[in-house]
């Protein structure tokens, strides 16, 4: 009877962590047509452990204090991105956790949690501020400007003065 009752245990135990999921959300608003919305729903290992909510806090913490520092944030404004960029930062965490082998599927989660996290600083920010952003963005990805690395124009942009 003990044998029984344990062994049925471990099989509930089972289909209960087999059923365990997380969802992610992601709304994405293109500047020209209506907001595309996704949703990722990923499955629960039990062997991947949590990650640390000190360690999610604190990187999400400093990334808003540097937006902060570099967009000038008003108050409002900083509990907004603080919110944002915490769920950023769990949901990549999650993601990371889960997809640690699968490169491809670890690529995707990150754009599309990037593209919502954009989407959503879009409403918070300023249009200034957003540019702002943008600009210290792709500085910091190493998105190429109107000069390439070498000084010359980029392939298919105009050359500027004196370079003629």
């Amino acid at each position: 009877m003990k044998t029984s009752l344990l062994a049925l245990s471990f099989v509930l135990a089972a289909a209960v962590a087999g059923q365990a999921q997380t969802t992610i959300k992601t709304k994405v608003k293109p500047a020209n047509g209506p907001s595309e919305k996704t949703k990722t729903t990923l499955p629960t290992a039990s062997a991947t452990p949590a990650p640390s909510s000190a360690r999610i806090e604190e990187r999400a913490n400093a990334l808003t204090e540097n937006m902060r520092q570099g967009l000038a944030l008003t108050p409002q404004q900083v509990e907004k991105v603080r919110q944002i960029n915490l769920t950023s930062v769990r949901n990549m965490e999650t993601a990371s956790n889960r997809y640690k082998a699968d490169l491809p599927n670890l690529n995707r989660m990150a754009q599309d949690i990037g593209a919502s996290r954009v989407a959503a600083l879009k409403d918070v920010l300023t249009p200034e501020q957003f540019n702002r952003y943008q600009q210290k963005r792709e500085q910091k990805m190493g998105v190429p400007s109107t000069r390439g690395a070498q000084g010359n124009a980029a392939p298919g942009l105009p050359a500027s003065r004196g370079e003629e």
